[in-house]
């Protein structure tokens, strides 16, 4: 371990007991010096029990000393071989109680619009495990009907640049598998940033939303160009000539 435990109460020991600088305290417990010279003013860490590093095995007497004989010198933590890789721990992140009942519809949401994010990327983004995601991919979850996607940032499951870190990081590797991605998976790629800068896309007014493919029947048949009718065709007037060969035959005594 990088610090040691209880930081705070290790620190109002070291104040109380040592005569160790504000910075070499600050360095050792990850605090700011200010912080430290406020616990010397009493002015924070009011009524915190100092915790001793010595009797818990987080420091030596020998480094105590080397630190208030020399000023610039850089205490140490003390190696617990019982604390060794507790700071990698590994496993899906911690999630409260008040919001377990959110994840399936963040794996809903995830699994649909970020098909390209492996089980475990999921499983590391919203604490979930492995065997509920793949329930909500086959659509088996006992309660799938009921699920509704929800983006994780919404429910605070998640943060942005968490969501956009890898999303990144799972386009750069199927980039580099050679997976060619569609124009869909590509938009859903944009980072935060780039999407708040981009048009908004024009939207149907919701009066006819959903009727923009509607039709009553069949495909309408392409329409035969009309012929056009002049003047004279159009009221049937006879000919000249037709009216003078009606006349020429009044003469025969046959009419």
């Amino acid at each position: 371990m990088s610090k040691p435990l209880m930081a705070k109460a290790t620190a109002v020991w070291l104040v109380d007991n040592t005569t160790i600088s504000f910075k070499q305290i600050a360095d050792f417990v990850g605090m700011h010096e200010l912080e430290i010279q406020g616990i010397a003013d009493g002015d924070v860490a009011a009524g915190v029990k100092g915790f001793d590093p010595i009797a818990n095995n987080q420091l030596t007497q020998e480094e105590i000393d080397k630190a208030q004989s020399n000023p610039l010198y850089r205490l140490k933590l003390k190696f617990n071989p019982a604390a060794s890789g507790e700071e990698k721990r590994r496993g899906p992140r911690y999630t409260p109680l008040s919001k377990r009942q959110d994840r399936p519809a963040s794996i809903l949401w995830l699994v649909k619009f970020h098909p390209e994010l492996s089980d475990g990327q999921i499983s590391k983004l919203v604490g979930t495990t492995k065997p509920t995601i793949q329930a909500i991919r086959e659509r088996t979850h006992w309660n799938i009907s009921n699920i509704q996607p929800i983006d994780p940032v919404a429910l605070g499951l998640c943060k942005q640049s968490e969501l956009d870190a890898i999303v990144q990081k799972a386009a750069a590797k199927k980039a580099a598998e050679g997976g060619v991605m569609s124009d869909d998976e590509r938009r859903k790629l944009v980072s935060t940033e780039q999407s708040l800068e981009m048009d908004a896309e024009p939207r149907i007014p919701t009066a006819i939303e959903g009727l923009e493919t509607f039709t009553l029947g069949s495909a309408p048949e392409e329409k035969k160009e009309e012929p056009i009718v002049d003047a004279d065709s159009f009221f049937n007037l006879p000919n000249n000539d037709e009216e003078e060969e009606e006349e020429d035959n009044s003469d025969d005594p046959r009419y």
